[in-house]
């Protein structure tokens, strides 16, 4: 048997996170209802859930809309009897009428268009006083105030929806509201509950309420009959991992951001350094530039000199040229040829 893979939308055993402890979470918490009763579980997907509630039910049926899921549910729980898997549409479920006593679908609502028909179908399916045990995200707290879109969820729902939604066929109801942290809460809307609940926030630790403000899931149980609702009384509930692995991951995410800051200061102290290194070259840059120019200047003016006095000797022979024309015109052809010996210094002028 081959396990399903995990798509980041349909819960799977063993996957890590803190998705593990809210779906477990919500089975154990129904099973106070499902002991002793005929259950349907809608969107079982790998049934895991199913095959929980059947320890304590007489029978459970998942159904799911997935043909790979319901096949491996079949292989995977294939040793539990009173478990049953069945392949349907939540909106067109294989069951009699009244033929079950509590249907669950856990986080199965959002996915879905045809909200209105599958609520009137698991109407359809429970018996009058039976129970309808439904979760689903609280699209202002998932949603909203995290700005973050699931991208497999089709109609998210706020609380006053899907008051609306499950009221129109069931018109009694409890609500819970579930959040994960170091372990999972569930506790009811209302403070008559066995148990307590004392909610503050970091920056009025002292100012207390009784109650879940703001679940980021919605967890509540309907029926169309109130006593059925009375019978099973408010409580707190709380899922904890003997393993601590969620408080044990945020720790080691703790060290490894930790590590990560260091090395950031580090690697930005590098860059400093860099930084100013560079600066220094940069200036010395600019010191040989300012170096260059001036040798340039001076090599010009050394260059305009040695112009001025090439043109001054130019001048001067041309000066020479002149005066000793002027001689030989003077003195004849005989001081020509002599001229020589006067420029040895053998002959006076």
């Amino acid at each position: 048997m081959n396990d399903l893979p995990f798509t980041g939308e349909r819960f799977v055993p063993g996957t890590r996170g803190e998705i593990w402890i809210e779906h477990w979470h919500r089975y154990h918490f129904a099973r106070r209802w499902t002991a002793g009763r005929e259950v349907l579980d809608v969107a079982c997907g790998e049934g895991y859930g199913t095959a929980l509630l059947a320890r304590d039910a007489v029978r459970v049926v998942g159904i799911d809309i997935s043909p790979e899921s319901i096949a491996h549910a079949r292989a995977a729980y294939a040793n539990v009897p009173n478990a049953r898997f069945e392949c349907a549409s939540c909106t067109k479920l294989p069951l009699p009428d009244a033929s079950v006593d509590v249907a669950v679908t856990f986080e199965t609502i959002e996915h879905i268009e045809e909200q209105h028909a599958f609520v009137a179908e698991l109407a359809r399916v429970l018996r009058p006083s039976g129970i309808l045990l439904l979760s689903c995200p609280n699209k202002l707290e998932y949603t909203d105030r995290r700005g973050f879109r699931n991208e497999f969820h089709v109609k998210e729902l706020y609380r006053e929806e899907l008051a609306g939604l499950v009221g129109s066929r069931f018109p009694h109801s409890a609500w819970y509201g579930q959040r994960p942290s170091f372990f999972s809460l569930i506790a009811p809307e209302s403070t008559a509950a066995a148990g307590e609940v004392v909610e503050v926030e970091e920056s009025v630790p002292a100012n207390a309420s009784a109650h879940l403000a703001n679940p980021l899931y919605f967890l509540l149980t309907a029926s169309r009959d109130a006593s059925a609702i009375a019978a099973g009384p408010a409580v707190v509930s709380v899922l904890a991992d003997r393993g601590d692995w969620v408080h044990r991951d945020y720790e080691k995410v703790m060290r490894d951001l930790a590590a990560t800051v260091e090395r950031g200061e580090a690697l930005e102290r590098q860059v400093g350094d860099r930084e100013r290194s560079i600066a220094t070259l940069q200036e010395e840059v600019r010191s040989l530039q300012h170096a260059r120019e001036e040798l340039r200047d001076a090599l010009a003016l050394r260059e305009a000199a040695l112009a001025k006095s090439e043109t001054e000797c130019a001048k001067r022979g041309e000066v020479i040229a002149r005066h000793e024309q002027e001689i030989l015109r003077r003195r004849g052809w005989r001081w020509w040829l002599k001229l020589p010996l006067v420029r040895l210094g053998i002959l006076p002028e």
